[in-house]
Parts: C-alpha cells; structure tokens; sequence
C-alpha cells in the first residue's frame, strides 16, 4: 500500500504538468493588411474549428468606448493616427480575455488573435509577457493588394461606423502596415512559421485553403 502511495506521488509531477501544458494558450496569430479578411477568416474558423477568435483591434475599441477606462482617449487618437497603440496595454487586453475564456470553459484554449503583433514592439512586449505562458503555433498570413484592401474597407465603411474607414487613415494604416508589420511577417517566415494565403479571391476560395491549413496544423 505504501509503495503504490508512493508511486502515485511520484506520477502527481507528471499528471500536473500534463495539465498545465494542456491548459496552456495555443496560438494562431493572424495578420494582413486592413481589408485583408482577417475578420471574416477568423469567424468562420471558429464557426468550424475549436478556436477561439480575439481580435486586438476590437479588444482596442471596446476599451476605447468603456465608460471609465483609463485608456479610453490614449486609444482613441491613435487609431484616429493609424498608429500603433502601446503594447502593454495591447497585451494586457489580449492576456486578459484569454484568462477569461478559459476560466469560463478550459476546454477553449485554442485562440485566434487577429491584427498582433503589427510591429517589433509588439513582438518584444508578447515575448516578455507571454514567453512560457502561451505557445505561438504559426501565423496565418492573408495577402493582399493595397488597392484591394482600401476598396473593401471604404465598401466597409459605408456600414461599420468605423472611424478609421476612410481613405485618409487607410492610407496611412497601409503604409503602418508595410513598414512595421511585414517585417514581422518575415520574421515567421525565417522560421518556417508562416502560412500565406492570397486573400484576394473571394471568401470561399479563400478558406477552403485555410483549412486546408488548419486540417494539416491541426
């Protein structure tokens, strides 16, 4: 009796661990200029796989408009800019939501987080936050052209009421984009993390290949 006590608290290291690894974050980080689909991607992912979808630029505007939120008005002029907000609050607002979700159902430790990170700052501030708290899988890439991106958003514009949808701050998102996200794109790439999908066709083409992707990644 005593030696199967002991060998039970020898496997209780073991049986904890299993757990904490499988209780920890699986990430997709999703990203692509604005218009690129990310959002309308990430929807039907989660209507068809077990992922959960944040997006950090909504996570963004729900702060911003937060009656009392201390970050409310810092939030609201640089998306007005088309700039980048700071990554602590960013992360924060991520790390945050994925603590609830899975303290709501631990099963839902999969998540999709769209639009991060857009620049090295962002990468730093995750790698200092989350370095052994959540594992980066890949990220999903979705490509597509200036003009189509700016053509989607203002169609989108003319019913999402949001601010940052006009040509004006399109451009400077766009320009945001190519000088501080894709390098962190590229970045993925030299490791053999990256997933490009040309997101210019039509939203069925596009994700009959992102699950091909996911049906492969897992």
């Amino acid at each position: 009796m005593i030696v199967a006590l002991l060998h039970r608290l020898k496997e209780l290291p073991r049986a904890v661990h299993r757990w904490s690894v499988m209780m920890k974050p699986q990430v997709v980080f999703v990203l692509g200029g604005p218009g690129a689909g990310k959002g309308t991607q990430c929807a039907r992912i989660v209507a068809n796989y077990s992922y959960t979808h944040l997006s950090a630029g909504d996570l963004l505007r729900e702060e911003r408009s937060r009656t009392g939120s201390q970050f409310g008005q810092l939030i609201d002029s640089y998306i007005k800019e088309g700039k980048i907000v700071p990554v602590e609050i960013t992360i924060n607002l991520l790390k945050k939501a994925m603590e609830e979700t899975m303290k709501a159902d631990e099963k839902k430790f999969r998540f999709l987080i769209d639009g991060f990170p857009r620049n090295q700052d962002n990468l730093q501030g995750w790698s200092t936050v989350m370095d052994g708290k959540a594992d980066v899988k890949f990220v999903l890439f979705f490509d597509c052209s200036k003009e189509v991106c700016i053509d989607r958003c203002l169609e989108r514009g003319k019913s999402s009421g949001r601010t940052d949808d006009n040509r004006e701050s399109l451009e400077k998102r766009i320009q945001t984009y190519l000088q501080s996200t894709r390098p962190i794109i590229e970045q993925y790439e030299k490791q053999g993390k990256v997933c490009m999908i040309d997101a210019s066709r039509s939203v069925d083409e596009v994700f009959a290949d992102v699950k091909n992707i996911l049906d492969k990644e897992g």
